[in-house]
């Protein structure tokens, strides 16, 4: 079967990725604000650890953009 590619599955694709990005980001980054603050570490340790923690972050991001398309694209959903 092929998606189904409107504007209409698109945009709400869109709206769902955004949604759980940001409920990601907002658990990822109390995360690290805990560590960073709890380990007491300078400037440059903070950096270290946001370039770690960038690399879950960005795998996060990008599984739940796929989930998102491929929910809303789906010809069984509609």
């Amino acid at each position: 079967m092929q998606r189904i590619k409107t504007l209409k599955s698109l945009s709400r694709a869109a709206c769902a990725a955004i949604f759980l990005s940001v409920q990601a980001l907002i658990c990822i980054g109390t995360v690290y604000w805990a560590l960073t603050e709890t380990l007491g570490l300078s400037a440059t340790g903070a950096l270290v650890l946001g370039g770690i923690f960038s690399v879950p972050s960005a795998f996060v991001l990008l599984t739940a953009v796929r989930m998102a398309f491929d929910a809303e694209t789906d010809p069984a959903n509609q």
